[in-house]
């Protein structure tokens, strides 16, 4: 028998390729005739670049400007050319860049957050370096922001200078656009006009106003009710300069207020086109291939709830293999969802590791123990019972049971 083992990360326990090792170690203890595939997934948040580099993209190590202009210690993941048969991407290199693990809130020194302050300038350097290496299709994944500046740290990293009314350069972050009188686009990097860059987001808000990225994202990173206001004022100020510089009045796309505003510039400037995250990721690393002659699916997240149901990575693997006919069960910390909602999202079964350690803090301790049991559990199940029989196809009747 076949297995995928297809899990998210377990967030501020283990990262997506820790899981699926401990189940797939379950999986083999309970049965060593298995044939386990590991396949570590995401939703194009934090993760997004373990993923690439668990499905074998190359990893480029590269040092740039951390959130608030530490240097820090990223990197790139590489493929040298598509594999073919992927609609989106060109058939040159194809480079993948996450936000979070250069310019995320996991690299704020001493996790102090800084709201005004923080940048997206160590990204524009990750796509600087994608070009360095002959990118063709740039991947970004931009979930896990520290920063509300709207993507103009990135765009100075790529040549766009932002000037204030005596013709100096701005300095980082979202606070300093307020004081932003032009913007100089002679200095950006030519190579971009060549270049297919695709966002992995699931974020519809707009760049300003109630729904924007200052009010709805700016107090996750530490933004007061008046720095709310500050930042968004601020954004629009370089909303309106960039509508001059681009002629692109993108300010109310959905999806540009992605990432502190991070979407805005891309679409802006960039020319990007946004794609569902984990859709994205899993045409990446080639989930339909991995899938081919499977059995079965075991997929994954810290918590199955109802933002589950909205684009995470559990559902795209459950979608994705039930469109080629493949059952999937789920493993978490904790199931909040009915056995009819995990019927709809097209999960067969869920395994919660809270049925076997009830405490959440000795859970997250001993996560990888917990899962190589349920992986084991798992197996032994499939010896005593067809898999038919173990995981039925399941219609939700709709009354909540």
């Amino acid at each position: 028998m076949r297995i995928v083992v297809a899990p998210d990360k377990f967030k501020g326990s283990l990262s997506a390729r820790q899981v699926a090792r401990a189940i797939a170690a379950g999986l083999l203890a309970g049965d060593p005739g298995l044939n386990v595939a590991e396949l570590p997934v995401a939703d194009g948040g934090d993760g997004t670049l373990t993923a690439a580099l668990a499905a074998g993209f190359e990893r480029v190590p590269v040092t740039a400007e951390g959130p608030v202009g530490e240097p820090v210690e990223s990197a790139l993941g590489m493929r040298a050319r598509d594999g073919g048969g992927r609609a989106r991407t060109r058939s040159g290199g194809v480079a993948v860049v996450e936000l979070a693990d250069v310019d995320g809130l996991q690299r704020l020194p001493g996790g102090v957050l800084a709201p005004l302050e923080a940048s997206t300038f160590g990204l524009g350097q990750l796509i600087g370096s994608a070009l360095d290496r002959g990118a063709s299709t740039i991947v970004l994944g931009v979930g896990g922001s520290a920063s509300t500046d709207g993507g103009a740290g990135m765009m100075q990293a790529l040549g766009v200078r932002l000037l204030d009314a005596a013709g100096a350069d701005l300095g980082r972050g979202g606070a300093a656009l307020a004081d932003l009188a032009s913007v100089d686009m002679s200095g950006l990097d030519p190579r971009l006009a060549d270049v297919t860059v695709l966002v992995a987001s699931d974020v519809d808000n707009p760049l300003l106003g109630s729904t924007g990225a200052a009010a709805v994202f700016g107090p996750q990173k530490g933004a007061t009710g008046e720095q709310v206001v500050q930042l968004d004022r601020a954004l629009a100020r370089w909303a309106a300069l960039t509508a001059e510089a681009t002629g692109r009045d993108v300010a109310g796309s959905p999806g540009a207020g992605s990432a502190g505003g991070t979407g805005f510039a891309a679409l802006a400037y960039l020319h990007a086109a946004q794609c569902p995250g984990i859709d994205l990721v899993l045409e990446l690393i080639g989930l339909d291939a991995a899938l081919d002659r499977a059995d079965l699916v075991i997929t994954g997240e810290g918590s199955l709830d109802a933002q589950s149901l909205r684009g995470k990575a559990p559902v795209g693997v459950a979608r994705a293999a039930g469109r080629l006919g493949v059952p999937v069960v789920a493993v978490a910390g904790h199931c909040l969802l009915t056995l009819d909602e995990l019927a709809d999202a097209g999960l067969r079964a869920a395994y919660s590791l809270s049925a076997l350690e009830p405490n959440l803090a000795v859970s997250m301790r001993d996560a990888p123990r917990l899962l190589a049991q349920v992986g084991e559990m798992i197996a032994s199940q499939l010896t005593c019972v067809p898999l038919s029989d173990l995981f039925p196809l399941r219609q939700p009747t709709g009354d909540g049971a």
